[in-house]
């Protein structure tokens, strides 16, 4: 089958689209004819041979963990789908890639919600599993009155985050450049601008309390969540590994940041049904540009998820 791949680590120009064995779905998985799959950052960090997960990696390689499509093979022992079925989801952490080709493996997915283009759809996985996983640590069950700050809401987790946030009740504020700040209120955020001095910029809203935070931008910014909500216990990170050094607790689940499981994805389809969750898209690219994809992903700055459009794949052009 053809896919986007690469066959020695180096700059976005290493990736091309060639020949690679076809896959097929295992026990519990699905194989899907792949529309979209979204670009993310441990992408880049394969392919340019800076993850410590490179010396398992075999080359070639195809990028690519979260991605949409149609069902065209049901593994043993899968229930509720079949043939035929439009979903997303993402590829078996393990493998560390794969979405980005004519057909990808889903270890776990949803149905996808007909309010979604097949670009949100092949965008939304990995994003909503991980700001999941994060705000249950941070305990926010809906169930209580919680103000949450989310520093680095912009780029494809962060925006996810808040929209999630937002649908389990809390009020959200939301750090970013001042040019991502109408962004960020269409998200249902109060934007925040970035960068040292965050207290003194929050408390001049006149908000009365922080009660847990949530750091996506690993940019050194601990301190100041942690003397905002009062204790490291209410702050949780995804990118700042000083965390736990701090008291903070640091969610990365069990392959450096990629998805445990299903978590999250059914409900953020069904907020998806009633109009109230999107998942932003910065930019779209072909397959033959797969190159330009990683350098926008790259260079920033980030406004929801990039992704790869491989309908091409199918015809082979």
């Amino acid at each position: 089958m053809r896919a986007v791949r690469f066959e020695r680590f180096g700059p976005p120009e290493v990736l091309g689209v060639g020949s690679v064995p076809e896959p097929h779905a295992g026990p519990g998985e699905v194989r899907i004819a792949v529309r979209t799959a979204g670009v993310s950052p441990v992408d880049l960090a394969l392919r340019a041979g800076d993850s410590p997960s490179r010396d398992g990696l075999a080359l070639p390689h195809v990028p690519g963990v979260d991605a949409a499509g149609v069902i065209d093979e049901v593994g043993p022992g899968v229930t509720g789908f079949t043939v035929g079925d439009a979903v997303f989801g993402a590829v078996d952490v393990a493998r560390l890639g794969g979405a980005s080709a004519r057909f990808a493996v889903l270890a776990f997915w949803a149905a996808k919600p007909d309010a979604w283009s097949w670009e949100e759809a092949g965008a939304a996985a990995t994003g909503v599993e991980t700001a999941t996983r994060a705000l249950d640590l941070l305990g926010l069950t809906g169930e209580q009155d919680t103000t949450l700050l989310i520093d680095g809401a912009s780029g494809g987790v962060g925006s996810i985050a808040v929209q999630l946030a937002a649908a389990r009740g809390a009020r959200v504020l939301a750090t970013g450049r001042p040019a991502s700040h109408a962004f960020l209120t269409s998200l249902g955020a109060t934007p925040v601008a970035y960068g040292p001095g965050l207290a003194e910029r929050v408390h001049a809203l006149g908000i009365p309390r922080i009660d847990r935070a949530l750091d996506v931008a690993g940019k050194g910014s601990l301190d100041e969540l942690v003397a905002l909500t009062g204790s490291p216990d209410s702050v949780v990170t995804l990118a700042d590994f000083t965390g736990p050094g701090r008291g903070v607790r640091l969610s990365l689940g069990r392959y450096g940041g990629q998805p445990d499981g299903c978590h999250g994805l059914a409900f953020a389809a069904e907020q998806a049904v009633r109009g109230r969750f999107r998942v932003p898209v910065q930019a779209v690219f072909p397959a033959d540009r797969a190159a330009e994809a990683h350098a926008a992903v790259a260079t920033g700055p980030r406004r929801g998820k990039t992704v790869l459009d491989l309908t091409t794949l199918a015809s082979g052009a």
